[in-house]
This record gives C-alpha cells, structure tokens and sequence, in this order.
C-alpha cells in the first residue's frame, strides 16, 4: 500500500484564519472511506491546530496533483472563501508535462464531461449530460520529446486539467504519470502542479497570492 504518512506539506502561511500550504503527489486533500485513507491535507490541519472547524477544506486537490491549497480554521473564513471558490473569484494556475508536443503553442480548450459512473472515478465526454469545463494554456519549455505547459482553469471540474490535456477534442496529449488518462502505473507520478493561487483574505478582503514551484 502507498504510504502518505510519508508524504509531506509545506505551511506556506497561516495566520488565525486560514492556513495556506503546498502537498506532495499522492497525499489525499480530504479523508476517504477506511481508517487507512484517514491521512490527508485536511486531518492533517484540523489535528494540529487546536479549535479547528471539523471540515477545513474548501476546495479539493486530486490526490495525484500536487501544489498549493488554502483551509479555514475557523466557520466563518470556510463559508467567505467557499463563496469565492464558488463564484470563480479566485486565480489559479498550474503547470504540468505533457507526454509529447502539442502542434499549437497555445489554446482554449472547452469540453462537456461527466462522471463514468461504472468506471469511477473517471470523467468521460459526453455532449449531452456533460457539464462545461473550461481551460486556457500554452507551451512554456519543451523538453526533448515532452511539453511544459501553463493551465489557467477558469472552471473548477473534476479532474478538469486531465482530461482536457488527454482527450482528443482537448490537447489530445496526457500529462506524464497520469494513472486515469494516460500511462502512469500508481500514484504520486502525475506531473500536474498546482503553482499558484490568489484569492481574499476572509477577515481583512486583501487579495493574497501565492507560488510554489513544482520538483520537477
């Protein structure tokens, strides 16, 4: 079994609000189902700092993703920065390679996709039911045979980045180590990192932003 207690995150900021950090690949953002998948971003925060809310997470990283994340300590910063996520007022970008070189440098890709609910917890395509995820990028190194891109998501879909790097009306070129929707064969191999975040303070409304710079 994967061991995450291994894993690490790195406090970037906290204050008595929130608290602002950067995980490794293959550590879960919220607990699973078991005793054994207890381990995550948010058990974490919530049993180190006392009086924390029982739910500090408001916003979700795949397991295999790494990068920055921000939690709420306390009821009220969940509920202002929940609303934020919500309504997209926040700014995220990631950065990932690709397992080969796109034609274009750069791209819109906006794609209908849904859960496959008999082969969870994969997203398919699928015009009719699909909901809307959208996706700016561009190419910013190239590698030998391999693209390092730049994600400006301006949805928040499941495993969004993913599939419109892998699917052919998208990219149509995985992202390296992806285990779902390219050749990854187990977890914390995925090169998808989650490089920066902006968003408002809840208490004070100043816009904060941080950048972490993936390992790779």
């Amino acid at each position: 079994m994967y061991q995450s207690k291994h894993l690490n995150i790195q406090i970037l900021f906290q204050d008595q609000d929130i608290v602002v950090i950067s995980k490794d690949s293959g550590l879960l953002s919220v607990p699973g189902r078991g005793e054994e998948h207890y381990d995550s971003v948010s058990s974490r925060v919530k049993d180190t700092n006392s009086g924390c809310i029982e739910q500090p997470s408001v916003h979700r990283l795949d397991m295999d993703t790494s990068g920055i994340m921000v939690l709420a300590l306390k009821k009220e910063a969940h509920r202002n920065l929940s609303i934020q996520f919500q309504d997209r007022k926040t700014y995220k970008e990631y950065e990932a390679i690709l397992e080969g070189i796109p034609k274009e440098q750069n791209g819109h890709v906006e794609l209908p996709f849904r859960l496959d609910i008999d082969n969870r917890p994969h997203q398919i395509y699928d015009e009719a039911h699909g909901k809307i995820g959208i996706t700016d990028w561009e190419i910013i190194g190239v590698e030998g045979t391999q693209a390092r891109v730049l994600f400006k998501p301006l949805t928040g879909r499941t495993h969004q980045l993913r599939v419109h790097a892998a699917h052919e009306k998208g990219i149509g070129i995985p992202i390296v180590g992806d285990p779902l929707y390219g050749n990854g064969t187990g977890p914390g191999q995925l090169k998808l990192h989650a490089r920066l975040l902006t968003f408002q303070h809840p208490r004070s409304n100043e816009s904060m932003t941080f950048t972490y710079q993936p390992p790779w």
